[in-house]
């Protein structure tokens, strides 16, 4: 991996977390979807300026409005379909306990709440959540379909710290890969600082993987004494 020793810039992590990299989107919207809504409304106008056409009568100025409803009623709907087409629907969170959510309020990091923040509503115009993010850790295969992104699972480890694992099925991208030792040491660099990561093979059925991140210092490995090794 020619780019091991790379290190991200916090916008470029941030933007890995599925945010356009040319920075914040200016709004969000969050628990409805944008294309239904689109959708609704151009059926609404198109609808509304049927019926108004009906009961009108021939010549009147209510015709010119009715028209004006096909007009722009069409369009509205076509562009509310288009954005259906292109909408990837939000990922499930689940927590293993009210501890742990309540955990994930004090240990979170900046990188984990942006990742929930983002993932947690609809998405248009992208290739799957955390697209640009598993590109970027060399994770999609060329020609390939990126991997897709399908929960969140939250924890309380036993020493007390969160637990954060994001749960991908990966039809194209060997587990290997996601396992490679050089690449968990670049998903700590990436998702950090103050995680350690791992790779959890989740469902080998169903090609799902998850990268684990535990907030906290590193586990300090003790050595074996010579003594130790011969016991």
């Amino acid at each position: 991996m020619a780019d091991d020793d790379w290190t991200p810039s916090k916008s470029a992590m941030i933007g890995g977390a599925g945010v356009n990299n040319a920075g914040e989107p200016p709004f969000e919207i969050r628990g409805f979807s944008l294309g239904n809504l689109v959708i609704g409304l151009g059926i609404l106008i198109t609808i509304a300026s049927f019926g108004e056409y009906l009961g009108s009568s021939s010549g009147s100025d209510s015709l010119n409005v009715s028209g004006l409803g096909f007009v722009y009623g069409i369009p509205i709907f076509l562009a509310g379909a288009a954005l259906k087409y292109a909408e990837i629907p939000p990922v499930p969170i689940f927590f293993q306990s009210p501890v742990a959510e309540s955990l994930f309020d004090d240990k979170a990091t900046e990188i984990i709440s942006k990742i929930r923040q983002d993932v947690t509503r609809h998405r248009y115009g992208d290739e799957a959540h955390l697209d640009t993010t598993v590109k970027k850790l060399g994770l999609v295969v060329p020609g390939k379909a990126y991997p897709q992104l399908q929960e969140l699972r939250v924890t309380k480890e036993e020493n007390g710290e969160l637990g954060f694992m994001m749960v991908w099925q990966s039809l194209e991208t060997p587990y290997k890969m996601w396992a490679d030792g050089r690449r968990l040491k670049k998903y700590e660099t990436f998702f950090g600082p103050n995680v350690n990561a791992d790779v959890v093979k989740v469902d080998a059925e169903q090609r799902l993987v998850g990268i684990k991140l535990t907030t906290g210092p590193k586990p300090v490995v003790v050595a074996e004494t010579p003594a130790e090794a011969t016991a």
